[in-house]
């Protein structure tokens, strides 16, 4: 799952110096664990739904559809939302409006209505937003600016332990139970109350911690300057935009159809296919581990388009082999993907100097891939094969692999 990371310090105040930065620290791994958890989950209830409500590809990927929209409509107005309520008041807040859409589940499996289903992960989007606008700058804040990339590894690398719970979860919970729910929904209603009266015990336990008061006042200019040039006047900005879009894409794309790529191969159930989702979603955590020791010694942008054409010859391969071969080339995809989005990011802002935040935005709002590349290659397989629809995928890494050679230059370097 992509994570918003934000480059840019803010000029913060932290109430008692003193205070102990743990009970924050922890209380953050903890919201890492729960976004990344929510989110990949909803790789186990695209191939549920489909089965339960007799969908295509294209509509059972509207899960991730809505749930990835709402990057595009809600990133700037979480980011008003956090400036005037503050970092912790808006973890509280998307913490809550995550567990109303948890909640909102309980009437969409008794009236059994697919529609209903996607208005309560709008919802839960909306609350996963909010906490991840409000998380990342957080971090940053937290002690000193020198150690802030280490710090925001460190969760990162919590919130990849809940991607690869998510498909395990969902495969025992939810997908073990698709054969006997026949025309019901029932076996996701308790789930995600589950989920929900768990966050809504978070957001308590966070709303009564002493945690560091942070305020920010915006960019402090120091980041360097560009002639008064606009945002989309950098060119490695412009094409890190689309990487964003892109990369976030073939990412969700591949998680979503996974479950059903692999049941279709192996010709097996789907509760059993879906266990094998969290290898790939484990490889992005054991990928963040080593690719943060290869970024500080090589390239970024090397390191990035190495990534990039790996991830080309793994899907290639596994959509021209069958059975063992061909499921885990397509899982390894996510040991490339374990890098790209922090690389592509960096890249993108550096250099834009006052426009710093803007560009950030930017970027979050680009996570809206997810939803747009995964409905198309839904679309694709409705209509061929699951060759023809893992070219989606290919595509998007192509660009990543162009971003990473020549993209990411910016207009003073030679193109």
């Amino acid at each position: 799952m992509a994570i918003i990371s934000t480059t840019n310090q803010s000029s913060a105040t932290v109430a008692g110096s003193r205070q102990s930065y743990m009970p924050a620290l922890i209380s953050l791994a903890v919201l890492y664990f729960m976004m990344g958890f929510i989110t990949c989950l909803n790789d186990t209830l695209v191939p549920f739904f489909k089965k339960g409500f007799t969908l295509s590809y294209s509509q059972s990927s509207l899960v991730q559809f809505y749930f990835f929209l709402t990057y595009g409509i809600m990133s700037v107005p979480a980011g008003r939302i956090v400036s005037r309520t503050g970092y912790k008041k808006g973890m509280v807040l998307g913490f809550a409006i995550a567990a109303v859409g948890g909640l909102l589940f309980y009437p969409a499996s008794v009236y059994h209505q697919y529609v209903l289903f996607l208005a309560a992960l709008f919802v839960i989007a909306i609350g996963i937003v909010l906490l991840q606008v409000a998380a990342n700058p957080y971090i940053t804040a937290l002690g000193p600016a020198n150690t802030a990339s280490a710090r925001l590894t460190m969760i990162q690398g919590v919130g990849s332990v809940g991607t690869t719970v998510a498909p395990l979860f969902g495969a025992h919970f939810i997908l073990a139970k698709l054969e006997e729910s026949h025309a019901s929904s029932e076996a996701v209603r308790y789930p995600y109350l589950g989920i929900a009266a768990l966050l809504l015990l978070i957001a308590f336990v966070v709303s009564r911690l002493s945690l560091p008061v942070i305020s920010t006042a915006g960019s402090d200019g120091k980041a360097g300057h560009d002639g008064g040039k606009g945002v989309f006047s950098h060119r490695n900005l412009r094409f890190g935009i689309i990487g964003i879009f892109v990369y976030v894409g073939a990412e969700v794309s591949i998680g979503t159809f996974l479950t059903n790529y692999i049941t279709d191969l192996l010709d097996v159930p789907e509760n059993v296919a879906n266990n094998y989702v969290a290898f790939y979603w484990g490889g992005m955590l054991a990928g963040r581990l080593a690719g943060a020791g290869l970024l500080r010694v090589l390239p970024p942008a090397k390191v990035l388009a190495v990534c990039a054409a790996g991830a080309v010859a793994l899907i290639l391969l596994s959509v021209s082999t069958t059975g063992l071969v061909a499921v885990w080339s397509m899982i390894a995809v996510g040991l490339c993907n374990a890098v790209m989005f922090a690389t592509i990011f960096s890249l993108s802002v550096e250099g834009v100097g006052r426009h710093t935040t803007a560009a950030s935005g930017l970027l979050s709002t680009a996570i809206c891939g997810g939803a747009v590349i995964s409905y198309a290659q839904g679309l694709l397989k409705d209509h061929a094969t699951w060759q023809m629809a893992f070219l989606v995928p290919v595509i998007c890494y192509l660009y990543i692999l162009f971003y990473g050679l020549n993209g990411y230059k910016t207009s003073k370097q030679p193109v």
